[in-house]
């Protein structure tokens, strides 16, 4: 007597299933990525670095940059664009560095560097700046006077006080687009007036005390991250 047909064997076909190499695991900082990239764009984030870089501007070298560039070319439009995307370029290099750190230096030593950079420049925004005499006379170039806002406000931007502070915020905060939107608009806010009435306002500002506040600001900021953890 004849039994069923018998069934095929499904054994080998799982194994080969089975035996398929597994999708190498994602690594830390590939997941930490991931996480950064799906948050929302924070307002802390833009709030602080708008803030932070504001005060810290007014009274800066760059701010004197762009001031001189408004009485000798009398062209407020193009300068305003060169600042814009000098500072655009500028501070995402240097926040993509603090967000590189973020990622390459562990938690609790990223902490300490961030906090000590953040009192670094509460200091060095209290100590009074100077323009360059280089700089007050920048070389024409083809791009005419947009041109030469972007290529002397982006050369002397390198080193500022506020290229640093947008490197430190780039590691305090996981979100980069934020921080140099942030950091971008308080260029904007401290230099476009200046641009256009600086000249006219220039010894009423009270240096000083924006100083202090901006140095104020970066020690809270030190000091806030450390008490946190």
């Amino acid at each position: 007597m004849l039994g069923p047909p018998a069934m095929a064997n499904p054994a080998p076909e799982t194994h080969r299933r089975l035996a398929r190499p597994s999708a190498r695991a994602p690594t830390r900082s590939a997941l930490r990525v991931a996480g950064d990239l799906a948050r929302p764009i924070p307002m802390e984030a833009l709030l602080v670095s708008t803030l932070a870089v504001t005060l810290a501007e007014i009274g800066d070298k760059t701010q004197l940059l762009a001031l001189t560039l408004a009485v000798r070319y009398r062209r407020p439009w193009p300068i305003v664009g060169g600042i814009l995307v000098a500072t655009l370029f500028n501070h995402t290099l240097a926040a993509g560095l603090g967000n590189w750190l973020r990622l390459a230096v562990p938690a609790d030593i990223l902490k300490w560097i961030i906090a000590l950079s953040f009192f670094a420049v509460a200091v060095w925004t209290l100590i009074p700046d100077k323009l360059d005499p280089q700089a007050e006379r920048p070389r024409t170039t083809h791009f005419g006077v947009f041109g030469i806002t972007a290529v002397a406000f982006f050369l002397a931007e390198m080193g500022d006080k506020t290229q640093i502070a947008t490197a430190v915020l780039g590691a305090r905060f996981p979100s980069l687009v934020p921080v140099v939107a942030g950091t971008t608009l308080g260029m904007l806010i401290a230099d476009v007036p200046a641009v256009f009435v600086g000249h006219l306002a220039a010894g009423r500002i009270p240096l000083r005390v924006i100083h202090v506040c901006a140095a104020l600001l970066f020690v809270a900021l030190g000091v806030g991250l450390l008490v946190a953890g």
